[in-house]
């Protein structure tokens, strides 16, 4: 596996396999690997000739009182999960090579940005964007895969692709859990012993959710309602929100459609959890389907 910090090499890399002919995955990421990373690298090596991994905590991402100074950063463990998938290229660019003295350019978010994690965390996403669209450059994927875990995030990134024309294919994935059902992400690391065990309660109001709506309830406020009275039992649990959200637009929604996605985001001590699930009923509502 080779590893590459520089962005002009990086660029120079894939431009010579791409005239080549080879087809070049990409799995962004912010380093810190689990078994959900894991199932990018594989979904990616089975869809590509040549696979980059970059590992790179994006500063612009985070707010001022946010967690970037103790992001976990297992490099070697990063680098061994890599190779052991056979990973190709390790791109781990410093901050002063992404955003060297001078720069000035952020992209600005689209509508779908700017609801639920972006009205928490406004700082956010124009990080996400931006990098997001300085990675597609240097690396030059032809595909690019994401998890599902953070749903808004991968609408962004496809809404950002369509409207830039960066020729990038998007593929998300199935958010990867443990066996209890909690979402695998690179923050459970800080949860303690007793909140790692509170933690899974976010997924379980997110279940009843979705097992109101397959019941046949239309009417998003009790759909919601379902929610939090599954997340109120666990008092150490703030709710930042719960929604019920057209898909692709992450509208919120009165009423259950035949696609919906139930969003939710948590804090529990020192962390903040985000989770979903999307509810898809194929032949449409049930007969019986009623408001309470």
């Amino acid at each position: 596996m080779k590893i590459i910090r520089s962005p002009q090499a990086m660029t120079a890399w894939s431009e010579n396999l791409r005239r080549q002919g080879v087809t070049i995955g990409f799995v962004p990421t912010m380093g810190a690997l689990h078994d959900g990373h894991r199932e990018l690298i594989r979904a990616a090596r089975l869809r590509c000739d040549a696979l980059v991994v970059s590992i790179f905590v994006n500063p612009t991402q985070f707010g001022p009182q946010e967690d970037l100074a103790k992001y976990p950063r297992p490099i070697s463990r990063d680098r061994a999960l890599c190779r052991k998938e056979g990973v190709d290229v390790c791109f781990e660019p410093t901050a002063e090579a992404m955003y060297p003295n001078g720069f000035q350019t952020m992209v600005t978010l689209p509508i779908i940005a700017r609801r639920w994690e972006g009205e928490i965390r406004p700082h956010h996403f124009s990080g996400v964007a931006t990098v997001v669209t300085k990675l597609f450059g240097i690396v030059c994927p032809q595909v690019a895969l994401f998890g599902q875990k953070d749903f808004q995030q991968s609408a962004l990134v496809q809404q950002l692709v369509k409207d830039l024309n960066l020729g990038v294919e998007i593929v998300v994935c199935p958010t990867v859990r443990e066996t209890d059902g909690l979402a695998m992400s690179s923050r459970n690391v800080y949860l303690s012993q007793e909140d790692r065990k509170r933690a899974v309660t976010l997924y379980k109001s997110l279940r009843a959710g979705a097992e109101v709506i397959r019941r046949g309830v239309t009417d998003g406020k009790a759909v919601q309602s379902a929610m939090a009275y599954v997340l109120k039992k666990e008092p150490a649990m703030t709710i930042d929100y719960l929604a019920l959200c057209n898909p692709s637009t992450l509208e919120p929604l009165c009423d259950v459609t035949s696609r919906v996605v139930l969003l939710g985001a948590v804090r529990l001590g020192s962390v903040r959890l985000i989770d979903n699930l999307l509810v898809i009923l194929p032949w449409g509502l049930p007969n019986r389907a009623r408001r309470l």
